[in-house]
């Protein structure tokens, strides 16, 4: 009888673990996230570490974006699983939740054996060689200040502003009440509304700008007790296109799977209510489309869509509005702007760029915002907008009032009141031209692919530039006054800086640079030696250097040393003296790597050759005979160079 009992209570066990696994797997496909982790959580404290049950406890917490979850299952699947096991797309997945967790290093060796996978992933590619984009993309852009985070936010979500005049449009699932609301089966939060408010601008005390809003209130007219947000208005805010679930206004729709899509839909004007809903006729039970953007002419309407033929997950998209509420043929942005990863939240500006959100394009975290010039070509490879904008973590939905004064987006990044935040930020009002020509100091001859940079009074970078054919380069400065360092470079020229201040809208600036190769010698600066010292001094190091340099950008080049003393001490004693500093010199040259037999000579002269009148018949300063305690490096082999051209005698 035991026997039976313990057959049965095993039969029991396995259909309620069986159960339970269905049941998991369903709340996944309907994409009930946190129900499914739940679940799954619960199968592997049962003893189940199956790839199913790993991949799926990542991708639930990965979908909800608590990455710190879900690179611990991915980290568990990868060490319990063999690599030939695991799609490649989870090599993308577990990067992603290091990168968003701040682990640069260890996100960029695991996205990098998609290589190996398919090394025509964009993301990959996009990576390779680049082991500078962290320094390269934590630059704050000038043109952006005053991040704020809004008045309006709450702990629930709050994400994606419309400006319409003095009034914005966004989404939220805030509820009407706490526990009044029913729960999106996602991420057990309340559903999206779309909410407006009016806002004024006062200054404060530092000349900043701060939000005032009046009430929040739902928008009349559109919203359901589904998903509607991403809203846009046209110019004469008579349309607004936004984004719903499939509802119908009596049900929600499903495709095959029971997964409810998102659509378009668009509604009028009328008595200062939005009313006329309609969904766009491009629209699909299959798959989802939302986030609307327009054009600057209003002629075609940008999205976002995960329809089958795209590059990635989701794709950015557009489609011409024509008459009589007519659309034209779907059109994808292509290669330059998509990639295998998301790509979403797309906005027009007034000056024609296309700002969006993208994780398929290398950045700081999940979600980056980019920056893309539309041309009558296409589109400019995106730019990452630096960490003004972007964190480690989700940053989207970008956009400019009218006037390019002002703007706004969303991030969840820490720091912040609640799941998405929206932050406001300043447009830097004050462009400055600086330009300039480089020139041969002595020749007067123009100086093409000369290297400038430009640094703020912090020593910052702020911008580099290479002179052009006819020698000229150009900064646009995002500011109206300030202290500025211009240094320029060239091969075989002594570098030159300059110290500016900006006081004006244009300032030309032309600058000189002296040729390190003159005639039959390098001229450097005078290397000096203490009196009655022969080591080589700090400052004298650095002008060596600049031999070495020029040794190295003419791997054929020979020269001779001469070194000379003052004339303090007997003649004899001065030429041992300078000997053993030619000696030094040519010691230094050769220990930074140049080949002893390019130094033909090095020869002391003592005080045979001075180049004052301080022979020590009278008394002379110390700077009088510190100039005759210098050494001269001539070019002895056939060539002679000029300034970088060679020419045979």
């Amino acid at each position: 009888m035991r026997k039976y009992i313990t057959i049965i209570l095993i039969l029991f066990v396995s259909i309620s673990f069986g159960q339970r696994k269905y049941a998991a797997e369903k709340y996944f496909e309907e994409m009930a996230y946190i129900k499914s982790a739940e679940l799954y959580e619960k199968i592997y404290d049962r003893g189940d570490e199956s790839l199913l049950v790993l991949s799926r406890l990542g991708d639930s917490y990965y979908y909800n974006s608590e990455t710190e979850k879900s690179e611990m299952w991915y980290s568990k699947m990868f060490e319990l699983h063999s690599d030939k096991e695991i799609s490649s797309e989870y090599y993308f997945r577990y990067s992603q939740s290091l990168k968003t967790n701040g682990k640069y290093a260890e996100s960029d060796r695991w996205l990098l054996k998609l290589k190996d996978i398919n090394e025509n992933d964009t993301r990959v590619k996009s990576l390779t060689g680049r082991n500078d984009y962290l320094s390269e993309f934590s630059f704050k852009d000038k043109r952006f200040l005053n991040v704020s985070n809004m008045g309006i936010n709450t702990k629930y979500s709050d994400y994606g502003v419309f400006v319409k005049g003095n009034e914005i449009i966004f989404s939220s699932n805030r509820p009407k009440s706490e526990g009044a609301n029913e729960l999106y089966k996602w991420n057990k939060q309340p559903f999206l509304n779309l909410y407006k408010t009016t806002y004024s601008i006062e200054l404060d005390s530092l000349g900043f700008e701060k939000h005032n809003f009046s009430e929040v209130n739902k928008l009349k007219g559109v919203n359901t007790r589904y998903h509607e947000a991403s809203a846009i208005v046209t110019s004469d805010y008579k349309i607004m296109y936004f984004t719903r679930d499939n509802f119908n206004g009596k049900k929600l729709k499903n495709d095959k799977k029971r997964v409810s899509h998102l659509k378009l839909y668009k509604s009028e004007l009328i008595d200062g209510e939005y009313k006329n809903i309609e969904e766009l006729p491009f629209n699909s039970d299959d798959f989802s489309i939302g986030q609307p953007a327009l054009s600057q002419d209003e002629k075609h309407i940008y999205f976002v869509s995960d329809m089958p033929g795209g590059y990635g997950y989701t794709d950015l998209y557009k489609v011409e509005i024509l008459s009589d509420g007519l659309y034209g043929e779907v059109e994808n942005l292509g290669g330059i702007i998509n990639s295998e990863g998301r790509e979403m939240f797309p906005y027009i500006s007034n000056a024609g760029k296309l700002y969006f959100s993208s994780n398929g394009h290398i950045g700081l975290g999940s979600l980056d915002v980019f920056e893309s010039d539309i041309t009558e070509s296409g589109y400019s490879t995106p730019i990452n907008m630096g960490s003004t904008i972007n964190s480690p973590k989700d940053d989207f939905a970008f956009v400019l009032n009218k006037e390019n004064t002002r703007g706004y987006f969303s991030s969840n990044k820490v720091g912040g009141l609640g799941d998405d935040d929206i932050y406001s930020f300043e447009v830097y009002k004050c462009e400055v031209l600086l330009q300039g020509i480089v020139y041969d100091n002595i020749t007067k001859k123009i100086l093409p692919n000369s290297k400038v940079i430009l640094s703020n009074s912090k020593g910052e970078v702020i911008a580099q530039s290479i002179s052009d054919i006819e020698g000229k380069y150009i900064f646009e400065l995002l500011a109206c006054n300030g202290k500025y360092t211009v240094d320029v470079s060239k091969d075989d020229y002594m570098p030159n800086t300059k110290n500016i201040e900006i006081a004006d809208i244009s300032f030309d600036l032309d600058i000189t640079l002296m040729p390190l190769i003159q005639e039959e010698e390098i001229v450097i600066n005078p290397i000096y030696f203490n009196f009655d010292k022969h080591n080589i001094r700090e400052d004298a190091s650095q002008e060596l250097d600049r031999i070495v340099l020029v040794m190295n950008n003419h791997p054929d080049m020979i020269i001779k040393i001469e070194s000379h003393t003052d004339s303090r001490g007997s003649k004899i004693y001065n030429r041992l003296l300078s000997t053993r500093r030619a000696k030094s010199t040519k010691n230094y040259i050769v220990s930074k790597g140049i080949k002893e037999s390019r130094i033909e000579s090095f020869i002391g002269y003592g005080e045979d050759k001075l180049i004052n009148d301080c022979d020590g018949t009278y008394n002379c300063s110390k700077s009088k005979h510190q100039e005759n305690r210098r050494s001269h490096f001539y070019i002895i082999d056939k060539t002679v160079i000029v300034a970088g051209i060679q020419e045979v005698k």
